[in-house]
């Protein structure tokens, strides 16, 4: 294997593809406690908005089984939960067993028990057979996987004939003015609300680097059909700041 082939990204530095899941591990341990007032604040409660479009673009129905990868603290595991009632069941899986624990306790407080599942996973080498699922989401989290091709080959294997994969995930703003105005934003003001509110703003840091390294639209939507995935389309929302990908196994 080549040194290239040896090295990933993790924000803007080069690091040892081994090293990266570690790095990232550690950045939402420390970032899980503060996780959902960050993203209130970070994006002005914008962030629900998009999911639920997510969720109305999944074509979710009762007695379905979901895989909510990367799922955090639960967002969209609660809105699916409801959806696919007693029948159905969500899969809450994140590789980090801190985000994993708040969302488990948050659900639980709401009282969202029963047909919900949580699973430490990786994206890479998803732990469940070929064919399990209807739907999967992975929102914000498509980024942080060091291997983005393998995740979304994996994603296609479990995903049932018929299946759908939404990736919600920060992308390229359509227009300069915006870009400007969202960098500016992003590496000045960002971290400085990290320190603030999570007293950690080398974490905020990583995010907005890692969002800037992240495939533009069009060159997600060739992966995606690189990995098995067809009738790829994809939604700007907020100006390109935010886009939904969403493909289909036929």
């Amino acid at each position: 294997m080549s040194v290239e082939q040896d090295t990933t990204h993790f924000g803007y530095k080069t690091v040892n593809r081994e090293e990266k899941v570690g790095l990232v591990a550690d950045v939402f341990h420390s970032v899980a406690a503060k996780y959902d007032v960050m993203n209130d604040l970070m994006s002005g409660g914008v962030h629900r908005l998009w999911k639920r479009f997510t969720i109305d673009c999944s074509g979710v129905r009762p007695g379905q089984k979901v895989l909510d990868l990367a799922g955090g603290t639960g967002d969209l595991t609660a809105k699916f939960s409801r959806i696919v009632g007693n029948n159905g069941e969500v899969v809450l899986a994140d590789i980090n067993d801190s985000m994993l624990k708040m969302g488990r306790s948050k659900l639980r407080d709401k009282g969202i028990v029963g047909n919900v599942r949580y699973v430490q996973a990786n994206a890479e080498a998803l732990p469940f057979p070929d064919n399990t699922f209807d739907v999967i989401t992975i929102s914000f989290g498509l980024r942080n996987v060091t291997d983005k091709d393998a995740a979304l080959r994996s994603m296609y294997r479990v995903l049932k004939p018929g299946g759908r994969l939404l990736v919600l995930e920060f992308s390229k703003p359509e227009i300069e003015a915006v870009s400007k105005v969202y960098d500016a934003y992003s590496f000045h003001l960002l971290p400085k609300m990290g320190q603030l509110i999570a007293n950690d703003a080398e974490s905020y840091q990583y995010l907005a680097e890692s969002i800037r390294m992240h495939p533009d639209q069009e060159t997600l939507k060739g992966m995606m059909q690189q990995a098995g995935f067809e009738g790829v389309d994809y939604y700007n929302l907020t100006g390109g700041v935010v886009a939904l990908h969403r493909g289909y196994k036929f």
